[in-house]
């Protein structure tokens, strides 16, 4: 079965960057069939993305302990809910339910698309398959979930138990789904620069995207607080932790990116504004990811560094250099 989820990863990567590709080649070229292979090409990389995770659940649940991340996480006497919830306990897994979760959001925005924004959606979902293609890189390459120990352990090491609580359940997929939303805006901003789109009937899609985006940072942050103070008593709702700041910073300036597109839609002013916090938001998502895979700031939340910071940084620069290049 590890085997099944590796080769789904890899098929998956492969599929992302197809797409990219041609949904800006049947784009530019006008050739309707490329169009529709992009299109299908985010059909199939959800369904690729969704088998793997279905594979990882599966071995979750009946300790595959072949598998190293299940031994790493989980053991033979937890219940089912935290064997579930070990899916994002780890660093592989939790870069798998984020790259989940841009697939996800990548066929709803191909199947919500409004007749006033068809025309960007080539443009935002080839953005949109790039990014999810650059955390699958990460897992096909650098954080495989599907690696095998070279022996069967007796047992698997179990949860920490500081994650064994109700707010494991939660907290952290709804960051994670708030995180990977925040890419849509950014999409759709890029879009708009490469089209060089006029008009306002746009922001229609990017206030949609940010709207669901800040609900669920919104959740997850109240959950987060709730879950520090219940389980380490941190003087309240908030200790300032570093990555819990970096949870809360996409979460203001969301904010912010919400009350610019209502003036934008209201008077035609803060254009340039509203696209700069776009990127801006999609970048500090970036970094959140960089400091907690990464010991360059001391969290109770970070895992052990993971060696993927110098990809971060690049992925980050790109992302920050070809929209202002742009812009």
């Amino acid at each position: 079965m590890a085997d099944i989820g590796y080769i789904a990863l890899v098929l998956s990567l492969i599929v992302c960057i197809f797409s990219a590709a041609a949904s800006i080649l049947g784009k530019r070229s006008n050739h309707p069939k490329l169009a529709s292979s992009a299109r299908n090409g985010i059909f199939v990389a959800f369904g690729l993305v969704t088998l793997a995770a279905i594979v990882l659940i599966n071995a979750l649940q009946t300790h595959d302990f072949r598998i190293e991340y299940v031994t790493s996480y989980t053991s033979s006497d937890m219940s089912w809910p935290y064997l579930f919830s070990a899916f994002w306990a780890g660093n592989a897994g939790s870069l798998l339910l984020w790259g989940w979760f841009l697939s996800f959001f990548a066929v709803i925005m191909v199947l919500w698309k409004r007749e006033p924004t068809k025309d960007l959606i080539p443009y935002a979902s080839s953005v949109l398959m790039l990014t999810t293609a650059f955390f699958l890189l990460l897992l096909v390459f650098f954080a495989n979930p599907f690696e095998e120990l070279s022996f069967v352990p007796p047992e698997g090491n179990g949860l920490n138990p500081l994650l064994q609580n109700p707010g494991m359940i939660f907290h952290p997929p709804i960051i994670l789904a708030g995180f990977a939303a925040l890419t849509l805006p950014f999409a759709f901003a890029m879009s708009v620069l490469i089209t060089k789109r006029e008009g306002r009937d746009w922001l229609v899609e990017l206030r949609r995207w940010a709207l669901i985006a800040w609900i669920f940072l919104s959740v997850g942050n109240v959950l987060g607080a709730w879950w520090a103070y219940v389980e380490l008593g941190w003087g309240g709702y908030w200790g300032w932790d570093p990555v819990e700041n970096l949870s809360f910073i996409p979460w203001l300036v969301t904010t912010a990116l919400l009350h610019s597109v209502i003036l934008q839609r209201a008077k035609g002013r803060d254009r340039l504004w509203t696209i700069v916090l776009t990127i801006i938001v999609f970048n500090l998502t970036i970094l959140a990811t960089l400091i907690t895979r990464t010991s360059v700031l001391s969290s109770v939340h970070a895992f052990s560094n993971t060696g993927m910071g110098f990809l971060f940084l690049v992925f980050m620069e790109l992302a920050l250099i070809i929209p202002l290049i742009l812009l």
